[in-house]
């Protein structure tokens, strides 16, 4: 074999080994970046699961101790005071099974009551235990992670629908459901002689909102 044909073989083989480099680095780098994102989503989910138990135990103290003697409104704060202040401290817990969602509310004011880190407690809401009152939340649909409302598309009426707060769950069902135009505010249509649940989320890739029209049926 001349020299020159030993030297392009040299240069192909060099270009080979170099390809086959390149080509495994993208295929452990792309493995990372799913791995990662994976076990992102693993600890998201866990840590949410574990705030949701918090929630729910700090529910049964406060379904204790109503039902056993009405605790005046200091000493409820002062025994709220003495509890270890967390990351996430929810107040309520929403829930419908039908699209499989049960998700924490975080305050209105804080951090993770934004709809882009969670389900958002619009400043309008109220609270509810307020009588004739309407609780009012948004979320995104899509495909995202923060996307909690991704299949309210899905309900129907006479779905369920429950609010777990302060020591109480408020059972809710779907009456009504409409779309408006994406304008940044909502026509909100209701009953306002009844306690009602408003959710309200973009449907996907148009322009339009979808708004859910609940209304309390029991509180237990």
């Amino acid at each position: 074999m001349s020299i020159l044909k030993r030297k392009n073989k040299n240069k192909k083989d060099v270009s080979k080994s170099q390809l086959l480099i390149v080509g495994s680095l993208l295929i452990i780098i792309g493995l990372g970046v799913i791995g990662g994102k994976y076990l992102y989503n693993y600890i998201q989910n866990k840590n949410e699961e574990q705030l949701i138990e918090n929630f729910y135990e700090e529910q049964e103290e406060i379904e204790k101790d109503t039902t056993n003697e009405e605790i005046p409104t200091e000493k409820k704060e002062e025994v709220k005071a003495e509890k270890p202040t967390k990351k996430i401290d929810y107040f309520a817990v929403i829930k419908i099974p039908k699209i499989g969602l049960e998700k924490g509310l975080a305050p209105k004011g804080t951090y993770y009551n934004n709809v882009n880190r969670n389900i958002s407690v619009l400043n309008e809401s109220d609270m509810p235990d307020k009588e004739k009152g309407n609780v009012i939340l948004a979320g995104h649909s899509g495909n995202g992670r923060t996307s909690y409302f991704r299949n309210l598309n899905k309900l129907q009426n006479d779905d369920e629908v429950s609010i777990f707060y302060n020591g109480n769950e408020y059972k809710y069902k779907v009456v009504n459901q409409y779309d408006i135009e994406k304008t940044g505010t909502a026509n909100i249509v209701r009953n306002a002689e009844k306690n009602t649940l408003t959710l309200i989320t973009c449907r996907h890739n148009t322009n339009k909102q979808i708004v859910v029209i609940c209304e309390l049926v029991e509180k237990v």
